[in-house]
């Protein structure tokens, strides 16, 4: 339905805030179990877009224009699509205020609007974001021109930055730097190269079980680490970038670096809409519980995704079990019985160490290995290169966003 024919009032049952990969496959998934519901969808972008494929972008093995779809066409034909943006949420009247004006009431609240990428928290980026050798495979107006400086790129400084956690995507900044050193490798150009990587944090990796591995492939393209160093401020023309470098002491200094290639991850904070109401947490993140994803103060509201206050890790492999503990949740509360389903803080991180090759973390709350396949999996492999690379592209337009679950056991609730 068109939001054009709705009035200034409108009474939905169960809204879903954002219709990015956690609201459509989460809206496939609950229609396919009660293909009857009354669905709202609550979406102001027209496009769709797997953000999973940028980091093949930048390096050169995945075309741009496969990473989008209009959102038309991703969106479940049974549900009502409103294009528009919440901009505030009264959780006690269970009551939306969208930026066109329009109230939208609720019986249950999904929500799953993603995170925010805060380019402005780094001084003078926006002004020189894909110039000057400054990129990110973060923006799908970007994630082209990284393959274009790395192609070019002869000599000289590059710069790889990781911000404070949380981020969606915790490996995708060092991705980055491992496809583009690959490259550079194999063109015999690295050896003319000073390759340093910038990490706000004290440590390569979230999951000790993966640092010694990745620490081999640090040290293969010769790169140097900067930890506690936070990129703050960009000059593009000058092409000189400063960090905050913390001291053991946690003394802060400013650095100034030059730099010839510039890869900047930004800083991700929650939608101010999320930030500013009561469904957040002292952080600004929808404030869920760790198994069940219900909200913590209101019981008719669910979050998935980005926007959740859990410890996983924020990937889209982590909304695929999210998804069926949800949809199961909210259909049994909805019954008025018992929650039946526990998330174990599932996420993934494919890590394309070199063409050809990825680590395939898959873990859980506090760290806990959960491969899926019977395998070491801290060995690099070409069967996880087809699996992040070829497969899942593919099943997350034929099969996630339709509502096909595959691998995607969750615990039930004792």
């Amino acid at each position: 339905m068109s939001d054009q024919h709705l009035g200034q009032s409108y009474q939905g049952d169960i809204v879903v805030i954002g219709g990015g990969t956690a609201g459509i496959a989460f809206v496939a998934s609950l229609l396919k179990r009660e293909p009857s519901l009354n669905i709202t969808v609550i979406e102001p972008s027209a496009y769709h877009y797997y953000q999973a494929a940028w980091t093949l972008v930048g390096g050169g093995v995945y075309e741009l224009e496969n990473t989008v779809r209009p959102m038309s066409e991703v969106m479940p034909s049974q549900a009502k699509w409103l294009q528009a943006a919440v901009n505030h949420i009264d959780p006690q009247n269970r009551q939306l205020i969208l930026d066109n004006g329009r109230s939208v009431t609720y019986q249950n609240l999904i929500v799953c609007p993603g995170l925010r990428l805060a380019w402005e928290k780094i001084e003078g980026l926006s002004a020189t974001l894909g110039h000057n050798g400054v990129t990110s495979n973060y923006s799908y107006q970007h994630a082209a021109y990284t393959w274009h400086r790395v192609q070019n790129l002869r000599t000289g400084k590059a710069i790889f930055t990781q911000p404070g956690m949380p981020i969606k995507c915790a490996g995708a900044p060092q991705k980055a730097l491992y496809l583009s050193c690959d490259h550079w490798l194999r063109q015999d150009v690295l050896k003319n190269l000073d390759v340093e990587f910038n990490l706000a944090g004290a440590a390569l990796f979230g999951v000790p079980a993966f640092v010694a591995p990745l620490m081999k492939y640090i040290e293969k393209y010769r790169a140097r680490l900067a930890f506690n160093s936070q990129l703050v401020k960009v000059d593009g023309p000058a092409q000189t970038a400063w960090f905050e470098v913390k001291n053991a002491a946690g003394e802060v200094t400013l650095q100034a670096k030059k730099f010839d290639f510039l890869h900047v991850v930004p800083p991700q904070v929650p939608p101010d809409f999320i930030c500013h109401s009561a469904l957040a947490n002292a952080d600004g993140w929808c404030d869920v519980d760790a198994h069940s994803l219900q909200h913590v103060r209101y019981p008719d509201v669910f979050a998935l995704g980005d926007i959740c206050s859990t410890g996983n890790a924020k990937t889209a492999a982590a909304v695929r079990k999210q998804v069926v503990v949800v949809a199961e949740n909210l259909l049994a509360l909805r019954k008025r019985q018992p929650l039946v389903r526990q998330y174990d803080g599932y996420g993934a991180c494919p890590l394309t160490v070199e063409r050809g090759k990825v680590i395939l973390a898959e873990f859980g709350y506090a760290g806990k290995l959960l491969p899926t396949f019977p395998l070491n999996p801290t060995v690099a492999r070409r069967l996880a290169w087809y699996l992040k690379a070829n497969f899942l592209p593919w099943f997350y337009w034929h099969g996630m966003l339709k509502g096909r679950e595959w691998l995607t056991r969750t615990s039930k609730v004792d």
